[in-house]
């Protein structure tokens, strides 16, 4: 529970458009999504998260509030790991990053544990894609809304590319080695994801996604910041999903050769999804680090009638900025 706000004062005015650590630097980044990421937040109840934003939203218009600075950042922190950065929706539950490593430890576990029979590739698969689907809807960029139709093509062509390429790289592989075996899954997950999340935001590539000035002034919308936004967001999540799924390959094959999941092979999916979850703390906030959340653009390298934009309303600044989502 946030401290009664009737006990202190708050000295100084704390910016609530900004993360408490400098964003300009990739471990400043880290420590936020540290904090945005942790599992802990998903226990909070909707009460302490509408308190949260209440005090997120009182700061923003500058009212003065009897709160420590201290508990206005754990109110930031909580609002931005559950509310939208853009629409200030609250996300979906399972779609928010700090559900990010108990879920996906659970299902990147299982498909690394069970991904030699063709049941097991496609239930694991099409299991992976439909919480995929949930993540990149929950953290789309901008604050246009993504159509039905849409969905369900970037859902079904992401779960197809998963498929084909876990299936046909484990007929291939059926003759190498075991170990060769084991990062099938990674293949078909990488493959996915390069598929899922610019078909999920393909809206924002046709239409552009929201830029804006330093100060935060809506200048337009631009197809070239979006192009940038999703590769990042690909980079980042191909990257989220390398130790977990790349590291435990080597020791389950190790203890194969030592017989221990001969002896004791209930061990097997447990053991991957601890491994898969003890990686996935580390990864997933030091991933979503990599690149900065409000991206900065050359306004040179927009289109057109943004640079004309910026120049009617003589912005001096070289860059603009944009949400990358998640």
């Amino acid at each position: 529970m946030l401290c009664d706000i009737s006990k202190f004062v708050m000295e100084s005015k704390i910016n609530m458009n900004e993360p408490r650590w400098d964003q300009n630097t990739y471990w400043g980044r880290a420590k936020h999504f540290f904090t945005t990421t942790n599992p802990l937040n998903l226990f909070c109840s909707s009460s302490e998260l509408e308190e949260a934003k209440d005090i997120v939203t009182k700061c923003r218009k500058g009212e003065k509030l009897d709160i420590t600075k201290d508990e206005i950042w754990k109110a930031k922190h909580l609002y931005d790991s559950a509310f939208h950065p853009d629409t200030g929706e609250k996300m979906i539950l399972i779609g928010r990053m700090s559900a990010q490593v108990p879920m996906n430890m659970t299902i990147t576990g299982c498909m690394l544990a069970f991904y030699k029979t063709t049941p097991q590739v496609v239930f694991w698969q099409w299991i992976n894609q439909s919480f995929n689907a949930v993540v990149n809807y929950t953290n789309r960029s901008g604050d246009s809304p993504i159509p039905v139709k849409q969905l369900g093509v970037s859902y079904a062509l992401a779960t197809s590319g998963a498929l084909v390429t876990a299936l046909g790289l484990n007929s291939l592989v059926k003759s190498a080695p075991p170990l060769i075996g084991r990062f099938v899954p990674f293949c078909a997950v990488a493959a996915a994801n390069c598929v899922n999340i610019p078909m999920m935001r393909l809206k924002e590539i046709r239409e552009g996604i929201p830029v804006v000035d330093k100060n935060g002034n809506r200048i337009g919308s631009s197809e070239t910041a979006a192009k940038w936004a999703i590769t990042q967001v690909v980079l980042s999540r191909i990257g989220m999903a390398m130790p977990g799924m790349l590291i435990p390959p080597f020791i389950m094959n190790y203890l194969d050769k030592k017989g221990v999941l001969m002896r004791y092979p209930w061990i097997n999916a447990p053991l991957q999804v601890g491994l898969c979850g003890l990686f996935l703390i580390f990864a997933t906030p030091l991933c979503c680090a990599l690149f900065p959340q409000q991206s900065s653009i050359s306004i040179q390298s927009l289109e057109p009638e943004i640079q004309e934009a910026v120049a009617k309303l003589k912005i001096e600044d070289k860059c603009l900025y944009y949400n990358k989502g998640l």
